[in-house]
């Protein structure tokens, strides 16, 4: 039964719409229905306003980079119909729980904003999605990688899962099967520890990897850590009297320069193998004179002669772009997946964008099965196809081991392993 408040608020939503369909300068279509998620309207001379959420203080040669590359896919792309596109200010989600939220928030107080690019780390990840997939808006990810923001990969939805998430970096999962793999049988080693600081990407990837080493028959003793603990003997007693072979970081530099430096004071971690996640392969921790030895697994590299079917720019051509214009090589892994994460979201924006006289109307619902049913696209990183959890990523890693630090490039380390699903 329909009420007489029911009837008016259906007829104030209506004059609301209407009222911001004049105000964008845009006439309303004939056809006009309202979708379940909502439209954005970009009136004639306007932009079309897409956000990038990212680490750029703590975890910040991360995040950097992929805000960077944003804004060289965003100009490589360029007008969608007869609109141009803006990133707007980067938005620091300080690789934390309340920066995601802060940001994620931020971007909704935006009516106009269709769709993020971010985050960078998968706890801030965690926070934002709730909130931008309760806008209704769609995310891509360049370099969050925690099974809990996506799936197990064998149909069950992750913890932190939320529709609208999607990521061109691949599932820690594959990660945690190539670092076991070459652990065990390349090295040959059979007990191991590992630490994590109890976050999504951490403690993801660390589970991960003790299942799938454990699995193989070797042993995983686990340690965990706080973020900004400066005072590292605890844990490394505690990692010590394990006995373990080698050591696995799957952290970031903040807490693991300290471990490496303070590991000479603690007996039995001398000559450990030290292998370390994605998060630690940028180039401040390359620098680190205690990172010489030590093995870093992310995702692979060689991608120079891909070409991003989008914009048709090669990855040779855009680390020269990055290069020309920053005046430094990126100083993560990233920034490809980055670039390509953009291009998906643009050519998403573009295939479902209406043209109604100057305006253009975008339906946030298509707008996200548009990005979630990419199959086949060819970006820098390689064949960018999504699942229904919104894994987009090419499940291939690399291992390289650094010997110099003096050499901070992260592309140019020697690969010692590669692994593909």
């Amino acid at each position: 039964m329909k009420t007489k408040g029911g009837s008016r608020s259906v007829l104030l939503h209506w004059l609301s719409l209407l009222v911001l369909l004049v105000l964008a300068g845009a006439c309303v279509p004939v056809d006009y229905e309202t979708p379940a998620l909502g439209t954005v309207v970009v009136g004639g001379g306007e932009e079309i306003q897409i956000r990038a959420l990212g680490a750029l203080t703590r975890a910040g040669e991360l995040g950097v980079p992929s805000q960077r590359g944003v804004g060289l896919a965003v100009a490589d792309y360029g007008p969608i119909k007869g609109h141009g596109v803006s990133m707007g200010a980067g938005l620091d989600s300080l690789c934390s729980s309340e920066g995601g939220a802060a940001a994620a928030e931020t971007v909704v107080g935006d009516a106009r904003v269709v769709g993020v690019i971010g985050t960078s780390c998968s706890v801030a990840a965690a926070a934002a999605a709730p909130i931008l997939s309760g806008a209704g808006l769609v995310m891509v990810a360049p370099s969050t990688t925690s099974p809990s923001l996506t799936s197990d990969l064998r149909g069950n939805a992750g913890s932190n899962y939320h529709p609208g998430y999607h990521r061109v970096a691949s599932n820690d999962l594959y990660q945690a099967e190539a670092v076991a793999d070459f652990v065990y049988n390349e090295l040959g080693l059979r007990a191991m520890a590992a630490v994590h600081d109890g976050d999504p990407y951490t403690s993801g990837l660390t589970a991960a990897f003790k299942t799938a080493f454990e699995e193989l028959g070797g042993t995983v003793a686990v340690a965990m850590v706080n973020k900004g603990d400066t005072d590292m003997i605890p844990v490394l007693t505690e990692i010590a009297a394990a006995s373990p072979e080698g050591l696995f970081l799957p952290i970031f530099p903040e807490e693991a320069g300290p471990i490496l430096r303070q590991s000479s004071e603690v007996a039995g971690l001398d000559g450990l193998v030290r292998i370390g996640g994605g998060g630690l392969l940028v180039s401040d921790f390359l620098a680190l004179p205690e990172s010489e030895g030590f093995y870093f697994a992310g995702p692979t590299l060689d991608f120079g002669a891909n070409v991003n079917e989008a914009t048709g720019r090669s990855g040779d051509e855009l680390n020269e772009a990055y290069q020309e214009r920053y005046g430094e090589h990126s100083t993560s892994a990233y920034l490809a997946h980055a670039y390509d994460a953009t291009t998906l979201l643009l050519r998403a924006i573009e295939a479902v964008a209406v043209v109604q006289g100057d305006a253009l109307y975008i339906d946030r619902a298509k707008l996200r099965e548009a990005v979630g049913g990419t199959s086949g696209f060819n970006g820098i990183i390689g064949a960018i196809s999504c699942d229904g959890f919104g894994d987009c990523g090419t499940g291939r890693v690399q291992i390289s081991q650094h010997t110099d630090s003096t050499m901070t490039d992260v592309e140019g380390l020697p690969v010692v392993y590669r692994y593909a699903p």
